[in-house]
């Protein structure tokens, strides 16, 4: 909806970017862009000259001149001013304090009332109310035909005494209406007024006498935001003749240039309070000024995929996927395939890397992104068998031909896939350990790592006995004397080895203990002269043996040598 204002703001700041100080010819000129801007956006002239006035006295002030970073104080000045033309903070809806609480729809044929009945009765189901449909519309054909559909979808009620296509008195339905809510006990009641091409005394009186038989808590205005300047004409209409409590934009997912939106809080003083973003049910939540300006500035909007990943995905499925990313168990192809089913609840791929910051600057390469090549993918991992899935690696020639036959695509993007998934398999583990640069380990993971290593080696069970082909040590281990891998029986100064004290090797010089035990021989040599038959090994040749380690004779030869 705003891409063209949003392109042409980012150039106008990227001008500005890396002056260490804004002459006031540069702020003329800055103001002069974002004039141009808002003018081709379809923004009325006199939103325009407001807010350009605005900026420009806040941006020659000392706010900026004292700035170290004159550039991004003025986007925080246009971000602030943004913010307040499209009127300031969310509104919420009022409720009745006798429910139920009555909620009338207004506004032009053609401009989604129906549909948005519907979205909005969905969402309110949601926030755990229990709303009511009101067919009120009986002159446009199969209108009341329209709303019980849409209402079954949505699992809401829908009133419709009368069939419509201009029979009934939608007067006394909607009065109606709020006896059979009562009796139905359903605490909201969305009347669909009917519209027209244009505004004309007929409508409003139709919808000023609904009004006043059923003296609704909001009144909403639906609008088209893709009508451009003319919605602002339309509006104050409305206002005039009706009066309303609040707006609803419809269609912003459209390619029109958006400055409705940008003119009807101005002119009329009534603040957005919903909108509609695509044609399914659920494309419809509250507006948020704040959220709208960061993306009209290419700052992204985090929040709201946030609370889009929150609605979308499951708790138990996200922490459980998290958990094995953190433990080291790895990621593979079927965490793959469970994270596309969870991006894909989240709508369109090119939506979602929309908000992120900076997308507008990649806006080409997010338009060729293809929801189908998502499915190719998981048809891809969905060919494979659970082991393959699990270890990528065993897939050779053979199976990269099975899978690719089985999903229906070439062999060649089988094995770009599995390319990919490594290159990606291996930023998941530098990520999680810190091993990319500048990035410091993912706290909280370390100790779930070490855990769930210290789990997988209890699995394999205890460790076998040890053996020995000295029969001396196979007979001590034989009498239950084995003690660690590798350490020699009843030798003292290694913690929980039988028969010593801790405090290290006794014996050796320099090393706290207490001497060798009992029976251990005296010298290196007479241990291996002692052998039993048959092991004796060859005399070893005592000039490489320390002296400490010598037999009683080696003082003799050493005489001998000198």
């Amino acid at each position: 909806m705003f891409e063209t204002l949003s392109d042409r703001l980012t150039q106008v700041f990227s001008s500005l970017r890396g002056r260490g100080r804004l002459s006031a010819a540069d702020i003329d000129a800055t103001c002069r862009e974002i004039r141009i801007a808002l003018l081709e956006a379809d923004v009325a002239l006199p939103v325009v000259r407001q807010f350009i006035a605005r900026v420009k006295e806040r941006a020659s002030g000392e706010e900026v001149s004292a700035a170290l970073n004159p550039a991004q104080q003025v986007i925080k000045i246009v971000n602030e001013e943004l913010i307040g033309i499209l009127g300031g903070e969310e509104r919420r809806l009022r409720f009745a304090k006798v429910p139920p609480t009555v909620i009338m729809l207004a506004g032009l044929q053609g401009t989604g009332k129906t549909t948005l009945a519907a979205k909005l009765a969905l969402w309110l189901k949601g926030q755990g109310n229990t709303p009511m449909l009101v067919a009120a519309d009986l002159q446009r054909p199969n209108a009341v035909q329209q709303l019980q559909v849409l209402g079954e979808r949505a699992g809401v009620p829908v009133y419709a005494p009368f069939p419509g296509n201009g029979v009934g008195d939608p007067v006394a339905v909607a009065r109606d209406s709020l006896e059979e809510a009562r009796r139905r006990q359903q605490n909201m009641v969305i009347i669909d007024t009917a519209g027209r091409l244009g505004v004309d005394a007929e409508m409003m009186a139709q919808a000023v006498a609904i009004r006043d038989a059923t003296q609704p808590d909001e009144i909403l205005f639906v609008v088209d935001a893709m009508i451009g300047q003319d919605a602002v004409a339309t509006a104050q209409a409305f206002l005039d003749g009706v009066g309303y409590d609040g707006v609803v934009l419809t269609k912003l997912d459209g390619d029109a240039r958006g400055g409705a939106a940008l003119s009807i809080v101005e002119q009329t003083g009534r603040p957005i309070m919903f909108a509609s973003s695509g044609e399914k049910l659920e494309d419809f939540d509250m507006f948020h000024p704040d959220r709208m300006a960061s993306r009209i500035l290419d700052l992204g909007d985090m929040l709201t995929l946030i609370e889009q990943a929150e609605k979308a995905f499951d708790a138990d499925q996200t922490a459980s996927l998290a958990g094995r990313l953190a433990s080291g168990e790895g990621f593979t192809l079927e965490d793959f395939v469970e994270q596309l089913s969870m991006v894909r609840k989240l709508g369109p791929i090119g939506n979602i890397l929309g908000m992120l910051p900076g997308a507008g600057r990649y806006r080409e390469q997010i338009e060729q992104v293809n929801d189908k090549d998502l499915d190719r993918a998981e048809a891809i991992v969905r060919s494979m068998t659970p082991e393959e899935r699990r270890n990528p690696k065993i897939i050779n020639g053979s199976r990269r031909a099975r899978i690719a036959k089985g999903s229906g695509v070439a062999i060649g993007e089988v094995a770009q896939l599995v390319t990919n998934f490594f290159e990606g398999q291996k930023q998941m583990k530098a990520m999680f350990s810190g091993g990319i640069p500048g990035m410091p380990p993912m706290p909280g993971l370390g100790a779930a790592r070490r855990a769930a290593g210290q789990k997988a080696r209890n699995k394999k069970g205890k460790r076998k006995a040890p053996r020995s082909g000295d029969p001396r040590r196979a007979a001590e281990i034989a009498r239950g004397g084995g003690g660690q891998d590798g350490v020699v029986p009843g030798t003292p100064g290694i913690p929980g080895a039988p028969g010593g004290p801790a405090g290290g090797l006794g014996g050796l010089g320099g090393l706290p203990g207490g001497g060798l035990s009992e029976g251990f021989p005296e010298s290196l040599a007479d241990g291996l002269a002692n052998l039993p038959p048959g092991l004796n090994f060859p005399p070893p040749a005592q000039g490489n043996i320390p002296a400490a380690f010598r037999g009683g004779n080696a003082k003799r030869r050493d005489n001998k040598k000198k």
